[in-house]
């Protein structure tokens, strides 16, 4: 499809140039001021026992606006955050676009050399850190070789052990307190401006930068109002990571609806309960594995909660049992799908009213598929990767899910070639495999790129593998996704070792556990020949089948 700007159109077009008066540029940024302005009292942030009011919320996000700025970090240049989900979070996500710069949340679960090559890949100028993470910073920045601010956060609810740490930075408060709570911060130039900067979860080789605009994050902020059916004066517990896709945009939905973001610094099933039932928490997101710590917790020892809290999953759909007990502890559950690529959830299982009465295998497989379209998102295919051709609707044939519109990043950053790849034939190729049902719902079917989405984290096989090699007694190592009732999905390895070479499952798991992220070692290692083709190629088909238990044959 051709991509054309303005054009005249004759009468409609005369006289009538696009003005202040009649255009101004997308932005999540004035959901903050409007909230303020008019809904000054009401409660935005609950932390620690603690609460900020939308007033509070609005000054404090101007003062650290202010503050960068003072300091020379304007529009294009980046801000870093390591933090866990809690006020400081939510006030980088409005406070650090306010000031023209580009947020960039860093996952706090990954390792040293990997944020060091994410800091220095972004550019970042300066990094709010909590405390809890200046150990795991400091191992990133001897690695760095340009200097970068360092802003350190003070939370009630950091771990005593880690209190006292300290890189020799400013403290957070004491930045926010030299800056101006009336500067005027300045409204993005175009909304196609960057506001944040998230990365991949390195699938091939190193991360990818994602770059989102303004007016994306505009929009998929919106388009979270009716995917998650959120009302007037929501109250969203934060159990989904900031640092995912910038909570899926919720920072700024929530915002705009003046609704109450209820802080949680870790997942919890007793404090989940806790803070649901204290607060009347009315939606909730997180991958299976959050419903599954939910459910943990024994019935009698869950509090009596109010109404019917909404759960916004992704990731692997949720078995019938877990689909079943949500209901009985009563959650209702919404299942969306997204990739970082596209601000998080694009495409969600809109629900009908009469799939209610079906059999719960039946609901369970309604559920299951990934569903259709966001609002915000203008075009959903599954499609031939070549010819770009449609698959039938009739939930059989496979072809590549592919998306277009105006929720689609703007592209890598400092990679022109993966970008162009990404958007061959003027479509965003997602890499996941699908069909389309004949109600035109779609339902994934495999991964091109053999990703293992683990409780909501993405896990690559090659990552997994690369590691394994490095010990002296493994000659092959194959890595494959494997049924996780916990985690949704987990890495199964399958290992051959070297002749007249010995080891165990678990000095593997450990060996593994030094090399990468602890979440991405194998739950499971098996010891037997790794099946290959002629040619040498490792058939990852047949030890899927084997890893779900399935006869290879």
């Amino acid at each position: 499809m051709e991509v054309r700007g303005p054009q005249g159109q004759g009468k409609y077009d005369a006289g009538m140039p696009r003005n202040p008066a009649n255009f101004v540029p997308l932005s999540p940024l004035p959901f903050l001021a409007r909230a303020a302005s008019v809904f000054p009292e009401r409660p935005a942030i609950l932390h620690a026992g603690g609460v900020t009011t939308y007033r509070a919320f609005h000054d404090r996000c101007v003062r650290l606006a202010s503050a960068l700025a003072s300091r020379g970090i304007g529009r294009g240049e980046t801000v870093a955050a390591l933090l866990p989900n809690g006020p400081a979070m939510l006030e980088a996500h409005f406070g650090v676009p306010m000031a023209g710069a580009v947020l960039n949340a860093i996952n706090t679960r990954l390792d040293a050399e990997t944020i060091a090559y994410i800091l220095s890949h972004g550019e970042a100028r300066a990094v709010i850190v909590d405390r809890e993470f200046i150990p795991l910073l400091r191992a990133a920045l001897a690695r760095c070789t340009e200097p970068v601010l360092v802003i350190e956060v003070d939370d009630p609810l950091c771990p005593e052990a880690s209190r006292g740490e300290s890189i020799g930075g400013i403290a957070y408060d004491a930045l926010l307190a030299s800056g101006d709570p009336a500067w005027e911060w300045p409204m993005p130039d175009d909304e196609w401006d960057a506001i944040t900067l998230n990365y991949t979860s390195g699938t091939t080789g190193r991360p990818k930068g994602v770059v989102y605009h303004h007016r994306g994050a505009h929009l998929l902020a919106l388009g979270n109002v009716t995917a998650a059916d959120l009302g007037r004066h929501p109250v969203y517990l934060w159990t989904l990571p900031m640092f995912h896709c910038n909570g899926w945009c919720f920072p700024w939905t929530i915002t705009a609806l003046a609704g109450t973001h209820v802080c949680l610094r870790s997942v919890r099933g007793p404090e989940m309960w806790r803070l649901i039932a204290a607060h009347g928490v009315t939606h909730l997101c997180g991958a299976p594995i959050v419903m599954a710590t939910l459910l943990e917790v024994p019935e009698a020892d869950r509090p009596r909660i109010a109404g019917t809290p909404t759960f916004v999953t992704a990731a692997a759909p949720p078995p019938e049992a877990v689909l079943a007990a949500m209901g009985e502890a009563g959650f209702r559950v919404c299942h969306v799908y997204g990739l970082t690529e596209v601000y998080g959830p694009a495409v969600v299982n809109e629900w009908h009213d009469a799939w209610n009465a079906l059999p719960l295998a039946e609901r369970a497989r309604k559920m299951a598929r990934q569903g259709v379209r966001y609002q915000a998102l203008e075009g959903l295919t599954v499609a031939d990767p070549a010819t770009l051709e449609p698959v039938p609707a009739d939930g059989e044939t496979i072809g590549e899910v592919m998306m277009r519109g105006n929720v689609v990043m703007k592209g890598y950053l400092k990679d022109e070639a993966a970008t162009q790849a990404a958007f061959a034939g003027g479509w965003f190729h997602t890499g996941d495999l699908g069909v389309i049902d004949r109600d035109g719902y779609i339902q994934l079917k495999d991964r091109t790129k053999d990703i293992i989405i683990s409780g909501g984290e993405n896990i690559s096989s090659i990552e997994v593998e690369d590691a394994l090699y490095k010990h002296p007694a493994v000659a092959v190592a194959a890595v494959v996704a494997m049924p996780d009732a916990r985690w949704g999905e987990s890495p199964c390895a399958f290992v051959e070792l070297k002749p007249d070479m010995t080891t165990t499952a678990e000095e593997l798991v450990a060996f593994v556990r030094g090399a990468i992220a602890h979440f991405k070692a194998p739950r499971k290692v098996v010891f037997a020949p790794v099946p290959r083709t002629s040619t040498g190629k490792v058939q990852k088909h047949v030890l899927r089948r084997l890893a779900r238990g399935e006869d290879s044959a």
